[in-house]
This record gives C-alpha cells, structure tokens and sequence, in this order.
C-alpha cells in the first residue's frame, strides 16, 4: 500500500477570498474568489505517482466539494472537511480552532507512520507533528514557489518506513 498524502486546502494548495485580487481568480467557489498555488497541477500529478492523494480541511463541506472539483483532475481517496475535525477551545483567549486527529485514520486501515499531511498551520496537526510537512501560507502570490520545492522533497519519504521519525521542519535547506 503506497503511503497516504493528506493535503490542506485553503492556504494550501488555493487562496480563497470574497474580494478579487488585481488579476482574474482561477474558478470561483460560491461567493469567493479562488486562486491555485503557482506549481498545483503538476504538483499534484507528481505526488499521485508516490502517494495516495486525499484532502481534510476546515472548511466546510459544500465548499470542499466545489474546490477540490475543481483542481483534482482525479478525484483524491476521500474528502474530509469540517465535520472530521475537532474543536480545540483556548479559555486563556476564548477562542479556539478546528483540529485535525489523525487517529481516526486507524479505523480506515491506515498506518499512520505512512501518513503524512502538509498544511500551513501547524497546531491543526499539534497532536501529530511528526505527521506534518508545514507549508508557508499562500495568499495569492503569484511569485510562490512552495509547491515545486514540495514536490522535489516528498518522493524522498514516499519509502520512509516510518514517516513520523524523519525531521521534517527544515525540509526546505534539505533540497
């Protein structure tokens, strides 16, 4: 079984917003403005030689399913949005965030030492760090070349036996 690829979507692999940037959005996902990180499409069709492709974002459901419709030109192995995640409430600030438990990736036959997510923020993932290959945030630069360098560094751990033991923070110098 080939490893598992989780991918983020907002911030991630696309930059989403209600107002337009100063050039024409790639597709439009209900009110919003979408634009596709500079690299997605080759990116993603050189990870699905290595990896099994899947997304789990915060946003909600219906918004997923528009936005991954749009760039996947194969669909990935399951999408998962809001409902997996789990909310983490901060009572210092009042706040808090949705969290993603890679746990729940057992019940599915999933091994998670051969599961990695990349994401650009890395306390969605706090329980799992040895999971995560943290991305810069993409807010519609179209200068960003985050996904190309991804791409020279994942197939590396494509073989790892356990992804989890590998340092992953300072994959960018490792290229």
């Amino acid at each position: 079984m080939r490893p598992l690829l989780i991918l983020d979507l907002d911030e991630t692999l696309i930059y989403a917003s209600e107002a337009p940037l100063d050039r024409p959005c790639d597709f439009m996902v209900g009110p919003f403005f979408a634009y596709e990180r500079p690299g997605l499409a080759n990116f993603l069709a050189a990870m699905r030689e290595h990896f099994e492709l899947a997304v789990w974002t915060s946003s909600s459901a219906p918004y997923a399913a528009l936005a991954v419709a749009a760039i996947f030109d194969l669909p990935p192995v399951f999408l998962w949005a809001r409902e997996r995640c789990t909310w983490r409430y901060f009572p210092e600030s009042q706040g808090g965030e949705w969290t993603k438990n890679l746990s729940m990736l057992k019940r599915y036959g999933y091994q998670l030492e051969r599961v990695l997510m990349v994401d650009d923020t890395p306390s969605k993932l706090a329980k799992h760090y040895g999971n995560l290959v943290r991305v810069a945030p993409y807010f519609g630069a179209t200068d960003d070349r985050e996904l190309p360098a991804l791409a020279a560094y994942l197939p590396a751990l494509a073989a790892a036996g356990n992804v989890r033991r590998i340092e992953k923070r300072g994959w960018r110098t490792s290229l």
